[in-house]
């Protein structure tokens, strides 16, 4: 089993660039999202902005991975293809995005509302926001990475909601997934003391039904077990006192979104 990697104050740095340069690559597909673009548009849009920001596409190639963005439409839960999929009014899409900048990786996801969503989606998008930040308070140290998962699992199903277990969030570093694992479930007071150095990725992935997922024989694309809806919000964050330094920011994409309205 492989260790946990600790970052220097230098690294965190390293690895907040290249969070950031995710954080406005997002932001460059929320300028162009919307009615009547396909998904495949938006990826070579962002491989192009980071190629040109002096970055490698994380996710391509990565173990066969080939694209530059995972893009989920509706009721797939994570790593979608990009391709001729047309984005419709009341869509909600999932954008997950990584960059190599540095030797270091950075890693965010959000997921679009497209124009007028129903009331359902709606609820989905703030709750699956709220997990995030929920368990963003506790990626301190002295925490464990059940109370991580806890906060996240407590609030999702207090709202009716289906927590994913299948997949998790990660260490993030000189790799694109390190340890350790980051659930989105999880008992009070379990699992490993967070500890100042950790560079964790925590991305709630949220159903509207049942927490049931289905995986596609292209090896890659998970649904929702149900066909409804899901959300995915991602951030990568370095275990602080007191309280977390999020490294990654949403603060791009919704100035673009602001003025988009």
């Amino acid at each position: 089993m492989s260790k946990i990697y600790y970052k220097s104050k230098e690294e965190v740095e390293l690895i907040r660039e290249s969070s950031l340069l995710v954080s406005k690559t997002l932001a460059e597909v929320a300028k162009v999202i919307g009615p009547g673009v396909t998904t495949k548009q938006l990826n070579d849009l962002a491989e192009t902005f980071i190629r040109d920001n002096g970055a490698i596409p994380a996710f391509l190639n990565y173990n066969g991975f080939p694209y530059s963005l995972c893009i989920s439409p509706n009721e797939q839960v994570v790593h979608g293809f990009p391709g001729d999929y047309v984005i419709q009014e009341g869509d909600l899409i999932s954008v997950d995005c990584g960059v190599i900048k540095n030797k270091f990786f950075g890693d965010s996801a959000y997921t679009f509302s497209i124009g007028e969503i129903d009331a359902e989606r709606k609820k989905l998008i703030d709750v699956t926001q709220e997990c995030l930040k929920l368990a963003i308070d506790k990626a301190v140290v002295g925490s464990r990475i059940g109370d991580v998962g806890y906060a996240v699992q407590a609030y999702a199903e207090a709202n009716g909601f289906g927590v994913v277990r299948e997949l998790v969030g990660h260490g993030v570093g000189v790799k694109l997934h390190e340890k350790p694992e980051v659930p989105n479930y999880g008992r009070k007071g379990s699992g490993i003391k967070l500890e100042e150095g950790m560079v964790i990725a925590i991305e709630p992935m949220i159903n509207a039904g049942t927490a049931g997922v289905k995986f596609w024989s292209d090896g890659w694309t998970v649904t929702s077990k149900d066909n409804k809806p899901s959300a995915h919000f991602e951030h990568t964050v370095a275990v602080k006192r007191g309280n977390a330094d999020v490294l990654s920011t949403f603060s791009f994409i919704e100035e673009v979104l602001k003025e988009k309205r």
